[in-house]
């Protein structure tokens, strides 16, 4: 059985994703400098699909499986900042 995403939210610094096994997980805003910086109404506009999430004005997907492994943006040359552990 794959985990999808039900629903999506978000607060100053968190995108909170909750998930069809009853999980929710908090990611920084700061793995995504798409979403980081996109405007509220930007971030609102999240297609859920099966696999994973997309916002089609900012050209961000993001899929569950990386999300559930720790995994932020990926592009060539993105600055992610993680605070250590």
């Amino acid at each position: 059985m794959s985990v999808s995403a039900k629903e999506v939210r978000f607060d100053d610094c968190t995108m909170w994703v909750e998930l069809s096994d009853g999980r929710t997980l908090g990611v920084p805003l700061a793995w995504f400098p798409r979403l980081l910086h996109a405007t509220p109404e930007q971030r609102a506009a999240c297609d859920i699909g099966r696999y994973g999430l997309h916002w089609e004005f900012i050209d961000e997907d993001i899929s569950i499986e990386d999300l559930l492994a720790g995994r932020g943006d990926m592009t060539s040359g993105a600055v992610v900042a993680r605070s250590g552990a």
